[in-house]
């Protein structure tokens, strides 16, 4: 079977599994994700078994320690990965809602009700956790899924798909089996054979680096939720309490570097940054961060580097400040108050997350306002910016989009909607 009909098959049974997912009650959706949490934990050897394969590949093909801990799946990953899909029961089923109802002056009935999407192609790097979260939180919404994740992760993939779905079949006998399916080549042709068969698939979601996203934007002839990168912003002003935000600043960036949600600049308002400084530098200095700076900051750290022997500090350069790291790197830049701040986060930020440290409350309210990104934080850290955080349980994916879905998308995002008219002989004249 050549690869355009290996892709199409695959995209009709999804569109089919499609139309029996969305018959399924709440409790015999439940039923299967409870039967897949449980699933997940009784195969942890052999999920650690699959999984080591792929290490060892991405070990022989030069992946980065970054992308290496993204790959891993160990005892306590794969009972989060469980835990995950167990709060997804949790949740309302977001399918069958009645958004909107009114009767108009002719008696005509009308109902704004959720919908499934129907078939959602999910793309994605490194990460095998995604397979899970991605399949149970479409499953839960009615959607057949898609997943393609990284050549890195084949057989980690494939293993979690397939212990979910033959769980979910032993749930509940009507389990459409094609609910959740694994593109089982790593050949990149496949994608944009798959995104073109607009008969079939409706909505993309991709996940990964910014080269990955666009090169899915540019080839898809579906719909793509989308997120190019996460050039993530924490400003300490001038009325910021000093502790607070150090704590603030070394969780948004060192907790976990490698997630989109971390800061990669850090802004200083000038009155606190002689007092602030030298005290975060030798913070992040001592957690082994590259420090990139403006004028200002060099000035204020030179001191530091003699305390540090490995400590990395050099001028940031204009395109620095548009750059996602998901390293253990960081660009500093001294700011003239809270509109400055605002001026350059609206100018390189990606619109992801980005937070302000402050006791002024007119402050935070005009950060707040201006700062248009998905996720803005007063006195918290970026790292918030996730579906678990918000109380979505797993999720999907995060969107930079305006049109459609915004920030962390959960299971109402994951619906559309249609009309129902209920009327008794209404014409229209």
């Amino acid at each position: 079977m050549n690869l355009i009909d290996q892709m199409t098959r695959l995209a009709k049974q999804a569109k089919a599994a499609s139309r029996e997912l969305a018959k399924l009650t709440t409790a015999e959706k439940n039923a299967c994700l409870l039967a897949m949490a449980t699933a997940l934990e009784q195969n942890a050897a052999a999920i650690k078994e699959a999984n080591a394969l792929d290490m060892e590949f991405a070990v022989q093909h030069g992946l980065s320690a970054v992308m290496l801990d993204r790959l891993q799946l160990d005892d306590k990953r794969i009972a989060g990965m469980a835990k995950g899909l167990r709060e997804v029961v949790a949740l309302p089923d977001p399918v069958g809602k009645i958004l909107d109802e009114r009767i108009r002056p002719n008696g005509l009935k009308l109902q704004k009700i959720s919908t499934p999407i129907g078939v959602v192609v999910i793309i994605y790097e490194s990460r095998p956790n995604v397979t899970a979260d991605a399949a149970s939180l479409c499953f839960k919404s009615g959607n057949a899924t898609i997943l393609r994740g990284g050549k890195e992760a084949l057989n980690s993939n494939q293993i979690i798909a397939k212990t979910m779905i033959d769980a979910g079949k032993i749930a509940h006998k009507g389990f459409p089996e094609h609910a959740i399916q694994v593109v089982p080549t790593p050949d990149r042709e496949a994608i944009p054979i798959l995104l073109s068969l607009t008969q079939y698939v409706d909505l993309c979601m991709p996940r990964g680096g910014e080269s990955l996203i666009r090169a899915v934007a540019d080839c898809s002839k579906v719909p793509v939720i989308k997120h190019y990168k996460g050039v993530c912003h924490v400003f300490v002003d001038a009325d910021a309490d000093l502790k607070m935000a150090g704590e603030i600043v070394m969780n948004a960036k060192v907790q976990r570097p490698a997630v989109c949600n971390a800061m990669e600049t850090l802004l200083v308002d000038k009155s606190v940054a002689e007092k602030f400084l030298p005290v975060i530098g030798e913070k992040l200095f001592a957690k082994h961060v590259e420090i990139r700076a403006d004028e200002a900051t060099l000035a204020n750290l030179k001191s530091q580097i003699a305390n540090f022997k490995s400590a990395k500090l050099k001028p940031a350069t204009e395109q620095d400040y548009f750059t996602e790291y998901n390293d253990y790197i960081l660009n500093i830049r001294v700011v003239d108050g809270v509109k400055a701040a605002i001026d350059h986060i609206n100018f390189y930020g990606s619109a992801h997350s980005d937070s302000i440290v402050t006791r002024n409350e007119a402050h935070a309210k005009q950060f707040l306002a201006e700062v248009d990104s998905a996720a803005v934080y007063w006195n918290a850290s970026t790292r918030f910016t996730d579906g678990g955080e918000f109380g979505m349980g797993a999720e999907i994916g995060i969107s930079t989009d305006k049109i459609g879905a915004r920030g962390p998308m959960g299971l109402d995002e994951l619906t559309s909607y249609k009309w129902l008219g209920i009327g008794n002989g209404q014409i229209r004249v």
